[in-house]
Order: structure tokens, then sequence, then C-alpha cells
């Protein structure tokens, strides 16, 4: 059930990058690279262990809320004014690590809570591996249908989904 959780980041987010308009050789390589932070990010809190996320907990869902709250305002203003600007280029190395990365980092915190349980690590995270994938790519193909059918509205109504998402990390 924290798998299917932590993955709806990343179906959330996924709607509102599929609105812009994303082949399907992209949605594999991102939700790949999406999964594999959903497993690294995790083992890594596990790791880090209780200390961390005393410290670190609210800072990385805050920075990860303030990162939408940009990036979504970006593509809305963009949209509304009629320029085309890329925000997040999924096409691109850094644009799917970034992406990967802003849906995936509660699982950090998540993995430094779950490192004070005894727990099978790698049977939990190749499961939340696999549903922040899964997730990803269910988000990402759900947008893509619904952006060809807003058409030129698709990319502010993108904005507007990562744009609240943002806020509700920031609340």
């Amino acid at each position: 059930m924290m798998a299917i959780a932590l993955g709806m980041d990343a179906f959330s987010m996924g709607i509102g990058m599929g609105l812009r308009g994303i082949r399907l050789v992209n949605i594999a390589k991102v939700s790949f690279v999406i999964g594999l932070f959903h497993i690294l990010m995790p083992l890594m809190g596990m790791f880090m262990g209780n200390y961390v996320s005393s410290l670190l907990g609210n800072v990385a869902t805050t920075a990860g809320g303030a990162l939408l709250v940009v990036l979504g305002a970006h593509m809305l203003y963009s949209a509304l004014r009629g320029s085309s600007s890329v925000v997040l280029d999924q096409k691109s190395f850094w644009g799917i690590l970034l992406f990967a990365l802003m849906v995936s980092i509660d699982s950090f915190s998540v993995g430094l809570s779950l490192g004070m349980f005894s727990s099978d690590i790698a049977l939990t995270v190749l499961i939340f591996g696999f549903f922040g994938g899964l997730m990803s790519v269910l988000g990402l193909l759900l947008g893509r249908r619904v952006g060809a059918w807003v058409g030129e509205y698709g990319e502010a109504l993108g904005g507007l989904i990562l744009l609240l998402f943002g806020i509700r990390f920031l609340m």
C-alpha cells in the first residue's frame, strides 16, 4: 500500500507532464528512471537512519514542493502568454533525472522511517520501484491521451497540476 501511495506522486505529475505531449519511447525512459529512483531513494533513506530523517525530512519535501511551484507556474505562465518554452525537457538526460528526483524525494523520507524497522530491504525497495515505474507509465499515458483531447490548453493544465501539487507539498 505504501508503494502505491508513493507512486501516486509519479502518477499525478506524470499526467501533468504527459499533457504537454510525450512520445512512447520517452515514456519508457522516464518511467524506467522513476522506477530506479523509487528503488535508490528509499534505499539511501534506509541506510541514513533516523537522525537524518529529523534533520532533512521536511527540508527535502519543502525543496521539492518549491521546485514544483516554480516549474508549474512557469508552464502556466508560458501557456497563457502564448510562448512555447521548455521548462522540463523530458527528452534530455538532466530533465529526466530532475523529474525522477522530484517524484521520488518523498521515498527518501519514507526510507528513513523504514530504516528503523526490521523489514526485507530488497523486497521493499523493489516493490517501491515497480509501483513507481508503473504509476508513472499510467500517468504519462493518461496525460498524453488527455493532452491530445484538450489541445493547446494541455500545457496550461499540466502547469496547473504541477503548481497545485507543489503547493500541497509546501503545506
